[in-house]
């Protein structure tokens, strides 16, 4: 009897065993379902989840790509902008210079010009000084000129004229041209026919007043009678070569003889009037050497 009971209890434990053998077998064999279910959803992500890997190494190669060109733009940008900061320094520099180049060529014209005016300054000064003593020597000669042809009264042909020995007169023969009757003139005039000289310069004077040759004509006729020693009637004969012919080439001779003239009557005053006149309006001729030359002696 306990035999038996031990083997029912035996065979029930084999029993009760193999049902919980099969109930393992379902939950493992569910278990596995489960696992290779996951299993597939796993490699399914993993699938996935290599082609997001690939994508983004696509998108990391491209990223990397375009960052790469961004640094190659930027350098190149750097690096023309540095050149364009070079060229703009450079131009910055030269123009800065030129800046100051022209700042000091404005201060030395200013400095020329300030020189300049105050030289005008001076030169309207002494202008003004010399046109005085021009206008008072103008008067004093003018009165001087007035004395004399007041005493000479020449409108009345009343003068006297210094007794000298009687020349021979030539003949003025009717002239075939100004030039002609200025060498026929001239000619007397050197060989010492003084009066007969006068009378042709006279009338070259009165038929050709436009010819090139008047202004000389009436200069020989003060020196005709400069060589009579006739000093006050030669004085009055330079006078029109001044007046009449100004832009003559006999205007420094003229007045050179009429201050030598003013001398041989003893009218020293007037002479360096006249000398000094000369030398400032006629400089550098050899008319004013000889004046500097009087006026150091008077």
């Amino acid at each position: 009897m306990h035999n038996k009971t031990l083997w029912v209890a035996l065979v029930a434990a084999v029993l009760l065993c193999s049902c919980a053998l099969q109930d393992d077998v379902y939950t493992l064999d569910h278990r596995l379902s489960a696992l290779e279910r996951r299993n597939l959803e796993l490699e399914k992500q993993n699938r996935e989840l290599g082609k997001l890997n690939r994508d983004l190494l696509e998108v990391k190669e491209n990223i990397s790509n375009q960052v790469d060109g961004l640094h190659q733009s930027r350098r190149k940008d750097e690096m023309q902008l540095r050149g364009q900061y070079a060229g703009l320094v450079a131009q910055f520099q030269r123009q800065q210079e030129s800046s100051q180049t022209i700042s000091g060529r404005l201060e030395e014209m200013e400095y020329l010009l300030n020189r300049k005016l105050k030289r005008f300054e001076d030169n309207q000064l002494k202008n003004r000084e010399r046109m005085d003593r021009i206008a008072t020597d103008t008067a004093a000669v003018q009165k001087r000129i007035d004395i004399i042809d007041k005493y000479l009264k020449l409108d009345g042909n009343q003068a006297r004229k210094p007794k000298l020995p009687m020349a021979s007169v030539a003949p003025v023969a009717k002239p075939a041209s100004d030039r002609v009757l200025y060498m026929e003139s001239k000619k007397n005039f050197d060989a010492g026919n003084l009066e007969a000289a006068r009378r042709g310069f006279e009338q070259l004077i009165a038929t050709y007043p436009r010819s090139r040759h008047a202004d000389n004509s009436q200069f020989w006729i003060g020196e005709s009678y400069y060589r009579e020693k006739w000093y006050e009637k030669a004085i009055l004969e330079y006078q029109k070569v001044i007046e009449k012919y100004p832009t003559g080439n006999k205007i420094p001779a003229a007045l050179l003889k009429q201050g030598l003239s003013f001398l041989n009557i003893g009218e020293a005053n007037n002479a360096r009037l006249l000398l000094n006149d000369l030398v400032a309006k006629h400089p550098g001729t050899d008319e004013a050497m000889i004046a500097k030359q009087k006026l150091e002696s008077l």
